[in-house]
């Protein structure tokens, strides 16, 4: 069976220090939304200004990370993000407990952890895809996927207990600890990591760093599946908050009913991620990523239609249950397709590009979709995002393109670097 093979002691190592730190995102998620409003008593323009800005600001300061990372190797790099990821998260509670926390530290702290999230995605893509045999690594995409949605079922609702028992501050210390243990997990993966080669005449610094977009853009099959991810998870993620103001305020749902009707479909992720392998094997790895991206956008739309009551706590759990079971399904055979058809001196660049370019979607599409749900209703605004998503399977590549090195003039922006 697929998810019994054996990847090695080093993979095990790998595997440890992303469900750890896994685990303690999942405790501490939401966490500074609720100290700026419970702690700082902000309103409701600053929360969203905290969502919005520490996504985009922190997408702009991650730019100029992937042409650094690309050479230098890549544990080190991962173990850095680690670290500056707790000493950030350590600040809030240091701070709290010195009667000296403010907004705008919260604001400093989710632009710092999420460049480093983007620089640490980069580097652990291009570390895996060095670490384990081609023929590997969807079985390694399929695990780190079902630890995502174990750790996102079981996460926030050990969080919220955790912050109303123990205060405010409690789910930081735990996702900050998180990433030190990660940091430990990594170094003692120990073993040798090929080191990085440039190929060609260097570049200008400035030159360097578009070099992501413009493999990305110049692949045939890489970038409609990039044009395809920004809009999707941009406005499923853009939905989000808008949903719940409007099932914790005209709906009347309790918290408890809210955090479980997103909580119990996170099932959808274990199941979709341990199909990835055996759909793929039988189907074809290209004709099942395409089959599961265009079944992730038919849900979303029903969240348009969902009532009070447990009627409409059935509707959500059910949409949310497809929806998970459909993304959990894709994100595998997508992170693997798209290693497999990077070249190995291009890894991180690419993957820095594609995060940049989602979390600069995000905060772009949450900022809109908050207008559009002021101007019209909240309803109304996640009804336009459903019926947009109906039509972006069009985005999705039809023809499958061989692995390796891209095709003539895909590479030809970056045959210099």
């Amino acid at each position: 069976m697929a998810g019994r093979r054996k990847l090695g002691r080093r993979f095990g190592w790998l595997w440890a220090a992303y469900a750890v730190s896994s685990y303690g995102t999942g405790l501490g998620f939401g966490a500074l939304p609720l100290i700026a409003v419970l702690v700082l008593h902000s309103g409701p323009a600053q929360v969203a200004a905290l969502a919005a800005a520490g996504r985009a600001v922190g997408a702009l300061v991650a730019v100029p990370l992937g042409p650094w990372m690309e050479f230098r190797h890549k544990r080190p790099v991962m173990i850095a993000m680690d670290l500056i990821r707790f000493a950030a998260l350590m600040s809030i509670p240091a701070a709290f407990a010195l009667g000296l926390l403010g907004f705008v530290q919260l604001l400093l702290v989710s632009v710092v952890v999420a460049a480093a999230d983007i620089a640490f995605k980069a580097a652990s893509g291009a570390y895996l895809k060095a670490l384990v045999p081609s023929k590997d690594l969807l079985v390694a995409n399929g695990r780190f996927e079902s630890t995502t949605w174990t750790s996102t079922m079981i996460g926030p609702p050990l969080g919220g207990a955790a912050i109303g028992l123990f205060g405010p501050v409690t789910t930081v210390v735990a996702d900050a600890v998180s990433y030190l243990l990660s940091a430990l997990g990594i170094r003692a993966i120990g073993g040798t990591e090929p080191g990085p080669a440039r190929t060609g005449a260097p570049r200008p610094p400035a030159g360097e760093l578009l070099d992501g977009w413009r493999y990305l853009l110049a692949h045939p099959t890489l970038r409609p599946l990039l044009l395809n991810s920004i809009v999707v998870n941009g406005l499923i993620m853009a939905s989000a908050p808008i949903l719940a103001v409007l099932l914790l305020g005209p709906l009347g749902f309790a918290p408890w009913q809210y955090g479980l009707v997103f909580a119990a479909p996170c099932v959808g992720g274990l199941v979709g991620s341990r199909l990835a392998h055996p759909l793929a094997a039988r189907f074809g790895h290209h004709r099942t990523m395409t089959a599961s991206g265009a079944l992730r956008a038919c849900w979303p739309v029903g969240l348009a239609f969902v009532g009070p009551g447990a009627p409409g706590m059935a509707l959500i759990i059910l949409v949310q249950l497809g929806l998970v079971t459909c993304c959990a399904l894709f994100n595998p055979l997508l992170a693997t397709y798209r290693l497999d058809h990077t070249e190995p001196g291009r890894v991180a660049r690419t993957l820095s590009a594609w995060s940049i370019s989602s979390s600069a979607a995000i905060a772009a599409m949450t900022a809109l979709w908050g207008l559009l749900a002021a101007v019209t209703s909240p309803r109304a605004a996640i009804a336009v995002a459903g019926v947009v998503l109906l039509a972006t399977p069009l985005l999705l590549p039809r023809r499958e393109s061989a692995p390796g090195p891209a095709p003539a003039g895909a590479g030809e922006a970056v045959d210099r670097v």
